[in-house]
């Protein structure tokens, strides 16, 4: 029995709770008022000891009930709990199942991981409420999972209603089907085969498993598919296998493109970071840009650099060019406020951000991603050196937090790092202002006395948000940012 008291018009009683008989309601029950009300009603589900001495711990009984606020909703239906997908951060709707790492049987402790989802910000670690066994996962690596909705079900331990756990629907031998499709959860199967029954529109409950005890294989999945007409292949059989039916199909679409000439297309869903990106651009193309292009002379960068990495006595820390451009930048910052704000819309109100997080745009294997480096006008080169290297590592590993990815103000974009002389960026909402960096190269130059030498020069392309930046705002910015890049002596006279 689980005891809960819900929407009762009077309060409780401020003093001592107990369980006692209705009939004979005591406030302060003695010791052998419980043990006159144990063995008579309950003993014949407990046992005592063969002294039968029975100890009281504590009030409330702790061991046989228990007391809750919770809602009549929260009630274990035969044990079998859902566990749904939380909200992971603001304004996320849904999320991909990236990998599981448990699967169905598994006894799961509480705050153990139980998958890995990935949503529009970030990758995110989903832990288990209950302690239990898992007994349906109820989605594939690949899904898009709605907030809300359930990701698998557990049997619960600690409970006062008879448990369905998977172990119960193992032994248990199920000899028709109609049972099978009366009882929730009760087909054995694997997500996969549970996910190809769904591709092919079939209810997983009307398919006769011939694995142990019941359980729905693949083939019995493509059996089915064949005898109803969803398959019209006639060579699908009871023992063709999965893996066998694609390698034939590819095998003859890829004769039939040999023939024909013609070649199959491929649909490719994009997820995570890439379905961000589709959201974030479709929203920035529709601001009035502006592009401003200028070169900047990096040799003096270059030998700060090289002094860098001479004299680093810290292992593992890799000096390069983007820390000094990312401080830099901030100097500039400081001096025209406006580029470093973003824009309301909604209130036609501009936001001046106090804190220089800068973005730096980071291509991973999962799609094009932005962190950036919190409060960069307080940090050191060295610390904007060892913050860098944290973020790119996350980055890669796919494990950035939405802390990493929000919050930015302005971003900066290293094409150069894999080629290209400039590009035409487009801003991150609702920041202002995005940076493309060329790669550097030499090339010659015309000195004041017309002797020719050769300089190492970088392409930058700033691209702004007409409707808060002017150009003659973005020309200054620029050639304050330069200034420092030319000379970074001068970043030493404003550092604080």
């Amino acid at each position: 029995m689980i005891c809960r008291r819900i929407l009762l018009k009077r309060v409780w009683n401020n003093g001592r709770r107990w369980l006692v008989p209705s009939s004979s309601l005591s406030p302060v029950p003695t010791t052998a008022d419980y043990k006159r009300h144990f063995s008579t009603h309950i003993m014949a589900a407990f046992s005592l000891p063969q002294n039968n001495q029975f100890t009281l711990k504590i009030p409330y009984m702790e061991n046989i009930c228990k007391f809750s606020s919770n809602a009549v909703a929260d009630l274990h239906t035969n044990g079998i709990v859902d566990v749904p997908l939380a909200q992971t951060g603001e304004g996320i709707a849904e999320c991909e199942l990236l990998k599981w790492f448990i699967q169905e049987g598994d006894e799961v402790e509480e705050f153990q991981p139980l998958c890995e989802v990935q949503s529009d910000k970030a990758t995110i670690e989903i832990t288990s409420r209950y302690k239990g066994r898992v007994a349906q996962v109820l989605h594939v690596p690949g899904s898009i999972v709605k907030v809300g909705e359930t990701l698998l079900k557990m049997a619960v331990e600690d409970t006062q209603v008879p448990l369905v756990t998977l172990s119960n629907l193992e032994n248990e031998k199920q000899p028709d089907t109609k049972s099978n499709k009366d009882f929730t959860g009760g087909v054995l199967s694997t997500p996969a085969v549970r996910n190809l029954a769904k591709e092919h529109g079939i209810n997983i409950n009307d398919v006769q498993g011939s694995g142990k005890d019941g359980r729905v294989l693949k083939e019995d999945v493509l059996k089915y598919a064949t005898q109803e007409g969803i398959i019209k292949d006639t060579l699908v059989t009871a023992t063709t296998d999965l893996g066998q039916l694609l390698h034939r199909e590819k095998s003859s679409l890829l004769e039939s493109a040999q023939v024909s000439g013609h070649y199959e297309d491929t649909i490719v869903p994009l997820r995570g970071f890439q379905r961000t990106m589709v959201k974030t651009m479709s929203m920035a193309a529709k601001v009035p840009h502006f592009h401003y292009v200028e070169e900047i002379d990096c040799d003096a960068l270059a030998e700060l650099k090289a002094s860098f990495q001479t004299n680093n006595l810290e292992p593992g820390i890799k000096f390069t060019f983007l820390p000094v451009l990312i401080k830099s930048l901030s100097m500039a910052l400081s001096k025209y406020p406006m580029v470093n704000s973003c824009f309301n819309e909604e209130s036609v109100e501009v936001i001046l951000r106090g804190s220089h997080n800068i973005g730096i745009a980071m291509a991973t294997p999962n799609g094009l991603v932005v962190p950036n480096i919190k409060n960069v006008q307080s940090l050191s080169i060295l610390e904007i050196t060892k913050e860098l290297s944290r973020l790119q590592q996350l980055s890669l590993d796919n494990k950035l937090s939405p802390a990493d990815i929000s919050g930015g103000t302005i971003t900066l974009s290293n094409i150069g790092a894999i080629g290209g002389k400039f590009g035409a960026p487009i801003v991150n909402l609702p920041e202002v202002a995005i940076i493309a960096m060329g790669r550097i190269q030499k090339l010659p130059r015309v000195a004041d006395d017309g002797d020719f030498y050769s300089a190492s020069i970088m392409t930058v392309n700033i691209g702004a948000d007409h409707r808060v930046l002017d150009g003659a705002t973005v020309a200054r910015f620029c050639n304050e940012w330069k200034r420092f890049i030319e000379k970074p002596e001068l970043l030493m006279l404003h550092m604080k």
